[in-house]
């Protein structure tokens, strides 16, 4: 098996694992919380407003957006962590058929495992700061991966056809 055959599979495999890991950390330590705070901002909200007091039905409904906007980056870093995983690890097995050479195979695998770490990372540390380093960040892993898997793409199709 080579080295970035190796590579995807291995990493793809303990990419999942984190991705599994975290989802089973949000769902025991966090989620019940977020989503008991989700309820009851929307409750507040909705009772401000029947009261006709929009100062309180909008402070609720900001809280709100706050807290699924963190629920939802929760959400999103566990699938995608884990949905990333499985493409590294099906592309793993069909690194063979990529019609480059080693290296090249190499530098796809590490494009793809860093982009498939850092986008869901990015995605997270925007529960954090809303700012644009985190959003930089996932966009560059994200870049890594679609770039990536272009090549991969491209390798694929100048592959000779087995009869």
């Amino acid at each position: 098996m080579s080295a970035a055959r190796r590579l995807l599979i291995c990493g793809g495999i303990a990419l999942a694992l984190l991705g599994m890991s975290y989802g089973l950390w949000y769902a025991v330590f966090a989620e019940h919380q977020e989503l008991d705070g989700i309820g009851q901002s929307l409750t507040a909200g909705f009772s401000g407003a029947a009261a006709r007091n929009s100062a309180a039905a909008g402070a609720a409904l900001q809280q709100y957006r706050e807290l699924k906007y963190t629920y939802d980056r929760h959400v999103d870093v566990h699938g995608h962590w884990i949905g990333l995983a499985m493409l590294l690890i099906v592309l793993g097995i069909a690194l063979d058929r990529v019609s480059f050479g080693e290296p090249m195979k190499m530098t796809l695998a590490i494009g793809l495992l860093g982009g498939s770490l850092l986008f869901p990372l990015g995605v997270l540390l925007q529960t954090f700061s809303h700012g644009s380093g985190p959003r930089g960040l996932a966009a560059a892993g994200a870049g890594m991966v679609i770039a990536s898997m272009a090549l991969f793409v491209i390798g694929l199709a100048r592959a000779p056809q087995s009869s």
